[in-house]
């Protein structure tokens, strides 16, 4: 019972642990690279408390505001690649003996391997400007709909 709370109590601490919205930092991040005046790659990095899915809606989310704020209305994806890293952390192990009389009674707790996931994503994107009446090409987002959309449910950093 003590280890189940301790476990929902840690979920929850760690839950706000996850790498938020930010330039890319120590504890991960997104930032947009140019390859030429249309083509940008979108890095997105989490760290091991980071939901894989976050990292995705931090790439798309980059994606829309680059494109928005070269003055275009589409993005497509050219092509993505999956940059999930993984660590393994190990717990010591722990020992406790008591004394009853003159036996000793000893506890030995091995440690624990756990397993560590950071997700990463690249994306390739390819920013234009599709006019009123102009059909957007295939496989083209909406820069503003994907900003509107993903923008409000992404975790920020605190404002000091």
């Amino acid at each position: 019972m003590k280890l189940r709370l301790f476990a929902v109590l840690a979920a929850a601490f760690l839950a706000g642990c996850q790498t938020p919205y930010q330039e890319m930092g120590a504890t991960g991040g997104v930032v947009a690279m140019p390859i030429t005046n249309d083509t940008y790659r979108i890095s997105a990095r989490g760290n091991g408390f980071t939901d894989p899915t976050a990292v995705q809606d931090y790439s798309l989310l980059k994606a829309a505001e680059v494109t928005l704020q070269t003055g275009n209305t589409h993005f497509v994806i050219l092509g993505s690649q999956d940059t999930t890293s993984r660590d393994y952390g190990r717990t010591a192990g722990t020992m406790q003996t008591n004394v009853y009389g003159n036996t000793a009674f000893t506890t030995y707790n091995p440690g624990v391997t756990y397993d560590i996931v950071k997700p990463g994503q690249d994306l390739l994107v390819q920013v234009g400007k599709v006019l009123p009446g102009q059909q957007p090409p295939a496989g083209a987002f909406p820069a503003q709909q994907v900003y509107d959309n993903i923008g409000p449910r992404v975790l920020r950093p605190k404002k000091k």
